[in-house]
């Protein structure tokens, strides 16, 4: 556990202390998002956060290798964790700076993600097998296995992408999920007496600590937006650790039946069942009016929200509270024999997640003082 601390910790440090400099950059370079009809924020913000998360990123794995124990994990065979994520994160990175400066269109983008996708594929990264119900595994060949790695890589990205619309949600709703994959990770392997050092922990750790860095700047009202350099990179994260965390866990040595053999694939889907969900209903929509399914509109999930009356705090901590719902049952159900505790708690939590999304706060009025007119509110940095 302390290693995984130590990459918690550095990358949220650094990612944090990197912040300002980088918003400074952002500024300098023009890379800034202009608001425009279907954005929240009124004011120009700069984007490029992403930046001092990809530093948080390559100083966690610094210090990992570092470390002894850790360092054999990372180099474990034909798989380089560290070359994958340097040359696949820096690849993405590269395409995220050029589109929060200049807009890249679609296809470019597209196939950085594919391109990220192969170097994965290249540095031992991929599919090599899915769980079946029966407890045993299906073998995947290279024709079957690369294109599914291709396929969740650039699904999670997107869907990452699609909802970073609102101050904190992306880097908030990634972090949750990034905390549960650790979590599950972690404590399946202590429950089962396994040894809990894993490339695939390690690479969820240092998500997790890069949202932490980077939320206090992001949170409403934002100082600086992660842009697509962020939203595409922690999303190349996200979908790396659950391929990673796909198969490695054998059903035989497992004490709580085969359910925990299935949570990589169903972990990552709920916490961004919201996100890929949205993703779909906006392809959906789109391309029946017409349009490309990549052309920006104001209808998704946290526009919705904001129609119905919450602010944007608000929507983003209903948002926070979903995601955390749907991960820590599924990792309750994975780790608890008594699935009927796991279920009331989260009935419980589901009730008041309800309660906040369609509960409008009140709002009181403080009459002005005789003679002046009411003063009008400042416009919210979003």
């Amino acid at each position: 556990m302390r290693e995984y601390l130590l990459a918690i910790l550095v990358a949220a440090l650094v990612s944090y202390l990197l912040t300002p400099s980088v918003r400074r950059f952002a500024v300098w370079f023009g890379a800034q998002a202009v608001p425009r009809e279907r954005d929240v924020h009124v004011i120009p913000t700069p984007r490029l956060g992403g930046l001092a998360m990809f530093g948080g990123m390559v100083a966690a794995l610094v210090v990992a290798t570092g470390l002894p124990e850790m360092r054999k994990v990372l180099a474990d065979g034909d798989i380089n964790v560290t070359r994958a994520f340097l040359l696949s994160g820096g690849l993405i990175v590269l395409i995220g700076i050029a589109d929060d400066r200049w807009e890249v269109d679609a296809l470019t983008k597209f196939a950085g993600q594919v391109a990220a996708a192969g170097i994965f594929i290249m540095q031992g990264i991929q599919v090599y097998a899915l769980p079946l119900p029966t407890g045993e595994s299906l073998t995947l060949p290279p024709a079957y296995g690369v294109p599914l790695t291709v396929l969740v890589v650039v699904a999670t990205i997107n869907a990452v992408n699609f909802i970073d619309g609102l101050d904190g949600l992306a880097a908030g709703v990634v972090g949750i999920a990034a905390l549960g994959l650790f979590s599950y990770a972690y404590l399946l392997s202590r429950v089962n007496g396994l040894t809990t050092l894993s490339a695939a922990t390690l690479i969820a750790a240092v998500l997790f600590g890069m949202c932490a860095g980077f939320l206090p700047h992001n949170f409403s009202p934002a100082k600086i937006f992660m842009g697509d350099t962020g939203s595409m990179l922690i999303g190349l994260l996200l979908s790396a650790s659950t391929i990673m965390l796909t198969g490695q866990f054998d059903p035989t040595v497992l004490t709580n039946g085969l359910f925990p053999f299935f949570v990589p694939m169903l972990l990552v889907p709920a916490v961004a069942a919201i996100p890929f969900i949205d993703m779909l209903l906006a392809v959906w929509r789109r391309t029946n009016q017409g349009r490309s399914p990549f052309a920006p509109d104001k209808q998704h999930l946290h526009h919705r929200l904001l129609e119905l009356g919450h602010s944007t705090r608000r929507a983003v901590l209903i948002m926070y509270v979903w995601v955390g719902l749907l991960a820590s049952g599924l990792i309750g159900f994975a780790l608890i024999d008594a699935a009927w505790k796991v279920l009331g708690i989260t009935v419980g939590v589901a009730v008041v997640g309800l309660l906040l999304m369609f509960g409008k706060p009140r709002r009181r009025s403080v009459p002005p003082p005789d003679g002046e007119q009411p003063a009008q509110r400042p416009a919210m940095r979003v």
